[in-house]
């Protein structure tokens, strides 16, 4: 259980080659119809992938987006403004938060202010009216998630809820009532997302194939992580669907930055921010055992899922789909859909080029 797994280690470069020079161009010069071909597919690979340098059109729509992350001085919130900042986002300057009420924090070179309870509304509401494309990015703490929610369907702002925590059954129903767009998931990193899609594909397919089991939960996170994992929660009512019987109160929660390290194997510089879940689980006559297991060190995988959240959101928003509340199972459909349909232009292009070219 102490064991880590352990990422890739290739790399993958893009190199230049000498596709487009060359003897076979006609008078040396690219053909007009083939650069006008190749245009659209710039534009594409920067607004969908995120992996190529966005051309000026593509910044001008992602700059247009506002976010305003509440609860920007907790680790999650910083992160989110990073990546967001990278992104070409627009931070606005101001946040909620409950201890730095009143004060002025620097983030990313930017001065946010931070303020209170007693004047939400009030605040929002102002905000909204001068960044009418904005969204809000909840990292706060369970205690606030169903206040926040109530408060941004108030006032009628999109937003999407990493928090975890608080009454859930509540949050839906203020979201559905109120036909805010909303993104809402206990897990924001698209790679455990696409793990937890996995699982609930096999719980529809193949219910009560673990029929009989037992199984073992434990999950690690920084001390500061006040309530138990609901990406945990989620991976186990899979596993109930499956077959086996078990009660959340069975979940090993570990806090302790000793077990963390001698336990579960958990690297000392990441004690202030991982990830670590392992769901074992045995046969009735323990001749058989499975184990599942993912470990995150870090934040930024979450902080990337974020972004990922509010730009399909935005997306959602501006075309006024008629579903209004997401998940990132919602988002990471999206994101993979649209990496295929570019790279399917991109092999047509090609394909293009190459017989126009004579290659």
């Amino acid at each position: 259980m102490g064991s880590l797994l352990k990422a890739s280690s290739h790399v993958f470069r893009f190199e230049k080659v000498p596709f487009l020079s060359g003897s076979k161009t006609r008078q040396g010069v690219v053909p007009k119809r083939v650069a006008f071909r190749l245009s659209p597919v710039a534009l594409s690979l920067s607004a969908l992938t995120g992996t190529f340098q966005h051309d000026s059109e593509s910044n001008s729509t992602d700059s247009a987006i506002s976010i305003m992350v509440n609860g920007c001085t907790g680790k999650m919130g910083k992160s989110v403004i990073k990546a967001s900042d990278s992104a070409g986002l627009h931070i606005v300057p101001v946040s909620f938060g409950a201890e730095e009420s009143g004060q002025t924090v620097e983030l990313c070179g930017k001065e946010i202010i931070v303020h209170g309870p007693s004047e939400r509304e009030s605040i929002l509401s102002s905000v909204f009216q001068e960044y009418p494309n904005l969204i809000v990015v909840d990292y706060t703490v369970p205690a606030t998630v169903n206040d926040n929610a109530e408060l941004y369907c108030k006032v009628g702002v999109p937003f999407v809820m990493g928090t975890t925590g608080g009454d859930r059954d509540r949050l839906y129903k203020t979201v559905e009532e109120s036909k805010v767009y909303a993104v809402i998931s206990p897990q924001m990193g698209k790679q455990v997302v696409a793990f937890l899609a996995a699982m609930e594909i096999m719980a529809e397919q193949f219910p009560g194939a673990f029929s009989g089991y037992l199984l073992q939960v434990m999950e690690s996170h920084q001390a500061s992580k006040l309530d138990t994992s609901g990406t945990a929660k989620a991976i186990i009512s899979c596993f109930q669907k499956l077959g086996v019987s078990f009660d959340m109160d069975q979940i090993q929660m570990i806090r302790d930055p000793k077990q963390q390290i001698e336990m579960v194997g958990v690297p000392e510089e990441h004690l202030l921010g991982h990830a670590f879940h392992l769901y074992h689980l045995t046969s009735p006559d323990q001749t058989v055992s499975f184990e599942f297991q993912h470990n995150v060190c870090g934040r930024s995988i979450y902080a990337e899922g974020t972004v990922d959240a509010v730009l399909f959101l935005a997306k959602k928003v501006k075309s006024k789909a008629d579903k209004r509340i997401y998940n990132m199972i919602d988002v990471l459909r999206k994101v993979t859909c649209d990496k295929s349909s570019v790279m399917h232009v991109v092999l047509s292009v090609l394909v293009t080029c190459s017989r126009y070219l004579g290659l």
